[in-house]
């Protein structure tokens, strides 16, 4: 079953999308060459959107957290001891940074650190109660799929969390985004990600979203896992 209107399914062609694609190679190459600048480039723009995101799976029933794009494993040392971690992302070179950090700081509650396609992960349905993707959903080639593959593994009752830059609805901000998109490789994101390319109309309407600092160019996205949920990975 699939909570994803009719009429939003006949209108596939006008689900708003980031001009090119990104693919799997693009965004290793990409990661692999921010690997080791990553932290000081980007750690502390990105600080109160894993931190809120953090706060607010802390804050969630349920031990077995999935985190999508586990990068370095700058979120890894917020969680509370009682939640059971398992980081997936498609950089080696990123994960290999996490797995250091899990053993300096000594992070008991890491149970594992995957290389994996958030897209196509090979977990168990209903494998995890929370599932929370940060800063991914604007790197993966088709953010419909990695959302259905959410709510595959994350069990009825579950909670799925995204926090993000989505693009913005007009001003210099908008102008900006769309002028930076065109060096979507290189950087390994798209600034000119809307919001809509993620969430299907009856999903977007019953999330929560937050605005996160700084300024409000993150936002925080909380979805409910419900029972007849099942997300179509449409593509634009």
């Amino acid at each position: 079953m699939s909570d994803v209107l009719p009429e939003a399914a006949e209108k596939v062609v006008d689900i708003p999308s980031p001009r090119s694609a990104m693919d799997a190679n693009a965004v290793k190459a990409a990661y692999r060459r921010w690997a080791s600048v990553y932290d000081a480039l980007f750690g502390s723009i990105s600080t109160f959107g894993r931190k809120r995101a953090v706060e607010a799976v802390n804050s969630l029933p349920g031990t077995r957290v999935l985190e999508v794009g586990v990068g370095t494993g700058l979120a890894l040392p917020y969680y509370r001891a009682d939640k059971r971690i398992t980081g997936i992302d498609l950089s080696g070179d990123m994960l290999e940074r996490a797995r250091q950090r899990v053993a300096r700081m000594r992070l008991a509650n890491v149970d594992a650190l995957l290389e994996m396609d958030a897209e196509a992960t090979g977990f168990e349905d209903g494998a995890f109660d929370i599932a929370v993707a940060m800063f991914v959903a604007s790197v993966v080639p088709h953010p419909r799929a990695l959302l259905a593959e959410l709510k595959r593994v994350v069990r009825p009752g579950g909670h799925i969390l995204f926090v993000n830059h989505f693009l913005a609805e007009g001003g210099v901000r908008l102008a900006v985004e769309r002028g930076m998109a065109r060096a979507s490789h290189s950087l390994g994101w798209h600034p000119d990600f809307a919001i809509e390319s993620l969430l299907p109309p009856a999903d977007l309407r019953r999330a929560t979203l937050q605005p996160v600092p700084p300024a409000g160019l993150f936002t925080l996205v909380t979805l409910d896992r419900e029972a007849d949920d099942c997300a179509s990975p449409m593509v634009a």
